[in-house]
């Protein structure tokens, strides 16, 4: 098991847990929330039958990384990654991120710019903005986020089993793209995560991403399924090429937010035309 320090909060390290496989151009996959690095099972195996080295983490405070109280914001996740980065030395890198892990691809273009990295993938976007502001009239009022902390708070096991349904379209895909025992193995790492670190990770869903999106000068490739009842296509995906110069968007007819699984080969394959290019 690899691990990288990243911080400390009083007598306990903030560790990283991390995997390195494979060798070959490096592509870091960054999860989405409330899931782990592990998420990225039908990805990885792809990746590294094409030739790649591939390299996923859990973020700090879910899977087998460090659970602190802090640093649940985009500037430290990033400042993570960049660690992470760092240490291993990458170079020519893709940066692959789903879900949350949107916002570290594209803080971290913005922030520590491109010098590591030659591609930057976003799949099932949070950005640019989700949240419902005077500049930003189409975005989601302020009291579902409030509700959802609220829910999480209240009874988070409960809360996640709903979740997850809804990332999964489960209603319209059990039996098809999945199974119940992909659901509950989703739940079981989600409820493992740090109870802190799930409610506070869902303000920095609020991060304004549209200065950073414009600061954005790799090739990048934008994947977002049609049926995302999480992060509504319209409000996300679709909306990146307004920001990002030159940007793609493989729209994956059908698919729900957790596509990662349930439509991977069809993931995979916009994926690697990608990264082949």
């Amino acid at each position: 098991m690899a691990r990288l320090k990243v911080g400390q909060e009083n007598t306990a390290p903030i560790e990283i847990h991390y995997e390195d496989l494979g060798k070959g151009r490096p592509v870091v996959l960054i999860h989405g929330w409330p899931l782990s690095g592990a998420s990225w099972e039908k990805q990885t195996q792809a990746l590294l039958g094409a030739g790649f080295r591939v390299i996923t983490y859990d973020r700090r405070g879910f899977g087998q990384s460090s659970q602190p109280s802090v640093g649940y914001d985009y500037d430290t996740f990033t400042a993570d990654l960049d660690r992470l980065m760092t240490a291993l030395d990458l170079r020519d890198a893709a940066l692959v991120g789903f879900s949350m892990g949107t916002g570290e691809v594209a803080r971290y273009l913005s922030k520590h710019g491109s010098e590591r990295v030659r591609r930057a993938v976003m799949i099932g976007v949070v950005p640019p903005f989700l949240l419902k502001t005077p500049d930003n009239p189409d975005g989601i009022e302020q009291s579902m986020f409030d509700g959802i902390q609220a829910s999480i708070l209240a009874d988070r096991p409960a809360f996640l089993k709903q979740f997850l349904a809804n990332f999964y379209s489960s209603d319209t895909l059990l039996g098809k793209r999945l199974s119940e025992e992909l659901i509950q193995t989703s739940w079981n790492v989600a409820v493992g995560a740090s109870a802190k670190g799930t409610h506070d990770c869902v303000k920095a869903w609020l991060t304004d991403f549209r200065e950073d999106l414009k600061r954005i000068d790799v090739r990048t490739l934008v994947i977002h399924g049609d049926d995302d009842r999480i992060l509504p296509i319209d409000k996300t995906g679709a909306r990146i090429k307004e920001f990002v110069k030159g940007s793609r968007l493989a729209v994956i007819p059908g698919g729900p937010h957790g596509l990662l699984w349930t439509h991977a080969a069809e993931v995979n394959k916009e994926l690697l035309e990608f990264l082949a290019e």
